[in-house]
Order: structure tokens, then sequence, then C-alpha cells
């Protein structure tokens, strides 16, 4: 075995025990997630105080963000309080997902009649 493969095969089993030792939640990332929830729920907040966010569009937004922190809890749960890097990305995809919808609720035709209707 020359030292090319050597090194090769010594980098190979390397690489999966350093990805095990980098995927717990940093205080910063768990702050992001936090303050992005808070954000959205003030955005939906915002929107229901303005009268861009009818009553029934609240509440289907709310349950969303209620959906997601529960997600959230369950996935710190399961790993000790910590969000694996697979956690987060779920967390920010069903995150973007609602951030549109809340969006969508503030841009309707229901409550602003300058917008064409989907």
């Amino acid at each position: 075995m020359n030292v090319r493969t050597l090194a090769l095969a010594t980098s190979l089993l390397l690489v999966p025990l350093t990805g095990a030792f980098a995927q717990q939640t940093s205080p910063q990332q768990r702050h992001t997630i936090n303050q992005r929830s808070a954000n959205q729920q003030a955005r939906i907040n915002k929107g229901v105080a303005d009268g861009q966010i009818t009553p029934g569009g609240a509440a289907k937004a709310d349950a969303n963000q209620a959906r997601i922190n529960s997600r959230d809890a369950r996935m710190r749960s399961r790993d000790n309080g910590h969000l694996t890097s697979a956690d987060r990305h779920k967390l920010a995809r069903q995150q973007d997902r609602t951030s549109r919808g809340i969006y969508d609720r503030n841009h309707n035709s229901t409550t602003d009649p300058g917008v064409a209707p989907k």
C-alpha cells in the first residue's frame, strides 16, 4: 500500500467522525431559530392589527408556527437538547414555507384590493 492510498483511506475514515462532532446546535444557531419564529409571530400579529390578515388566515398561520415549534422541541428532545444539521435544515425549510404563507396572507385580494386573485 503506497502513501497516497494510505492517506486517502485515513481521510475517508476521519471525515465521518468530524461530522458526528459538528452536528450540535451552537448558541448562535439556537438564537437564530428562535428569533426567526418570534419574527414570524410578530409579522402575523402586525398583519392582524393592520387588517391585512383575516382571522381565519391568522389562525392557520398560528397553527403552522405552533407545528414548527413542536417539531423543534421534539427534534431537540431526541438529541439531548441539540439539533442536528439535518434537523436545522428541515426547520428552516418549514419556516420558509410558513413565511411565504404569511406573505400571501398579507397580500391577498380579500384584504388588499390592489392584488389580483390567484
